[in-house]
């Protein structure tokens, strides 16, 4: 995806569910989270153990949360990109975007197939920033 691209995705967006988004706040998928906050995304932790990240209810998987999700941001290994793909394509996710280091084809292809727009090995944060984005009306 282009810039153009992206900066629309971006701005008719408003909730980022985040799988793999960690307790520690050093670790970048926090840093990450708050990013996505001060731009004002409805940030959604997705955290098989925690029931709060960052002040927001975390969810145990994708289909436990009960509101629609835009974007459903990865922080897992590649290897398990797959699985995360079908999981955002079953709860009817409009875009799966795996952080920077992170690329699948099988994820791709999932993503494709369920018609979600998919943007792999890009920093969620740092587009936003370098974007200028902010979170679309509630």
């Amino acid at each position: 995806m282009d810039d153009t691209e992206l900066k629309s995705l971006l701005e008719s967006s408003r909730t980022v569910a985040i799988v793999g988004l960690s307790t520690d706040p050093e670790k970048t998928s926090s840093k990450i989270a708050e990013i996505l906050i001060g731009a004002g995304y409805d940030v959604i932790p997705v955290h098989p153990k925690a029931t709060e990240i960052l002040g927001r209810k975390a969810y145990a998987s994708l289909s436990d949360i009960p509101f629609p999700v835009d974007i459903v941001d990865v922080f897992r290994p590649s290897d398990e990109a797959g699985g995360v793909a079908r999981q955002a394509a079953e709860i009817g996710a409009k875009t799966l975007w795996l952080q920077l280091g992170i690329a699948s084809e099988e994820a791709g292809r999932i993503a494709k197939n369920g018609g979600l727009t998919y943007v792999e090995d890009t920093c969620i944060g740092a587009t936003t920033v370098r974007l200028g984005n902010r979170a679309a009306a509630a």
